[in-house]
């Protein structure tokens, strides 16, 4: 029963985590990159979308020699989108969901962390304006910051995500009680009897 259960649980996490992370950050296809950060300061980057590629995820990717950042609970930097007079997304970016970020070449000790800002609707054709900022860590050194965008993204179904969350409590659950109420007991040793003193295989007096 416990393999069944850990099988369970191992079903609730390809649906509830990998399934919706490999839909955000495979699905779709790249539109390109925008390079949003020069000389040490941020800049606006206008792109004109046409109508029937929505809807856009919007990724950003930052540039930095630290080995992890842990800001889960600061913002790193702020980006806004913007269609005329009308903000479209809004969006502050931590990096922090990223633990394992790729290098930017084998000779360098800079690693590329990547976050996503989230998706725009585009039903009509437009010019769009991203703008970026720092946030509230201060502690974090920019060396680049780059926009990726990717047109077509689809939507990870969020019933499949759900199921996903209630096969690792329901797994869960059930391993606990397998391993609680399951635990192997040893039969009693039933006992050798003696050999019989007289007739055949008995000891000699």
């Amino acid at each position: 029963m416990r393999k069944l259960f850990l099988l369970v649980i191992l079903a609730g996490v390809a649906l509830g985590f990998i399934y919706p992370w490999a839909v955000r950050s495979f699905s779709g296809e790249e539109l390109g990159t925008w390079h949003a950060y020069q000389d040490g300061r941020f800049k606006p980057v206008t792109v004109s979308l046409k109508a029937g590629t929505g809807p856009v995820r919007v990724f950003v990717d930052l540039t930095s020699n630290a080995d992890r950042i842990l800001a889960f609970d600061r913002t790193v930097l702020t980006l806004t989108a913007a269609a005329g007079n009308r903000t479209v997304l809004a969006e502050r970016l931590s990096f922090s969901g990223n633990p394992t970020p790729r290098e930017q070449s084998p000779q360098l000790t800079d690693k590329v962390f990547r976050d996503e800002a989230g998706l725009i609707e585009v039903e009509e054709a437009g010019t769009y304006v991203f703008t970026l900022g720092y946030g509230d860590a201060d502690n974090i050194q920019i060396k680049a910051v780059d926009l990726v965008l990717r047109t077509g993204a689809a939507v990870p179904d969020r019933r499949a995500i759900q199921i996903g969350f209630g096969l690792i409590a329901l797994g869960a659950i059930g391993l606990i009680l397998a391993i609680r109420f399951g635990g192997s007991r040893r039969p009693d040793k039933p006992e050798t009897p003696p050999k019989p003193r007289w007739g055949r295989g008995g000891s000699a007096v």
